[in-house]
């Protein structure tokens, strides 16, 4: 139970990361992604990436520059431009349906204009899913210039859609459905130089 920890991603670059065991017995149609982060970096980082052997941007939350984030789903994106961060935590939520090819973006609790990303795709089920890293190949085929370092907490992956009281509930820590990948039941392997630590303040 990973309540009130924090991975600490200590160097910059690294070539370290965290792999996420998550149980899918389906490919996804719908799902939300949402987790905290709190870094200095200004220069591009990956903080989830879910690979499959077919597609290693199957999902990608990824930080180009600090006023801006890219969600990606089946290799393809959309940008969301935020305020420049006052060097602070920030707790991002991404969900999509396949139905609608809507793409919805949450920072800091507060929803983003909704944007189009691919309409009818599926997400595949066999994925490697990694903290730190963002991939280039299943598992694997990394760019140190886009590691993250600093520190990540509140890692979660829902088969469905939030609804905008989950989205909030999630940036503040309040209780949440059953999710494929829970901070509070975490399967997780560290490998490389990635510390668990307390978090420091809430």
């Amino acid at each position: 139970d990973l309540y009130r920890k924090v991975f600490v991603f200590r160097k910059d670059p690294s070539d370290a990361y965290v792999v996420l065991q998550a149980r899918l017995e389906q490919p996804l149609h719908n799902f939300t992604v949402c987790l905290r982060s709190y870094t200095d970096l200004t220069r591009p980082h990956s903080l989830f990436s879910y690979a499959t052997k077919a597609q290693d941007n199957e999902i990608l939350l990824f930080k180009p520059k600090p006023e801006e984030y890219r969600f990606y789903v089946g290799g393809k994106f959309v940008t969301f431009r935020v305020p420049e961060g006052r060097r602070d935590w920030e707790h991002v939520c991404a969900s999509w349906e396949s139905a609608t090819g809507i793409a919805e973006f949450w920072l800091n609790g507060k929803p983003w204009p909704r944007k189009g990303l691919q309409r009818g795709y599926t997400v595949g089920a066999t994925a490697a899913i990694l903290l730190g890293q963002e991939q280039d190949s299943f598992g694997g085929g990394f760019d140190p210039y886009n590691s993250f370092s600093g520190e990540l907490t509140d890692v979660y992956l829902w088969d469905t859609g939030l609804s905008p009281d989950k989205m909030r509930a999630a940036f503040l820590s309040l209780r949440l459905p059953p999710a494929l990948l829970a901070w509070q039941s975490l399967s997780y392997e560290v490998k490389g130089d990635v510390v668990v630590k307390p978090r420091l303040r809430e």
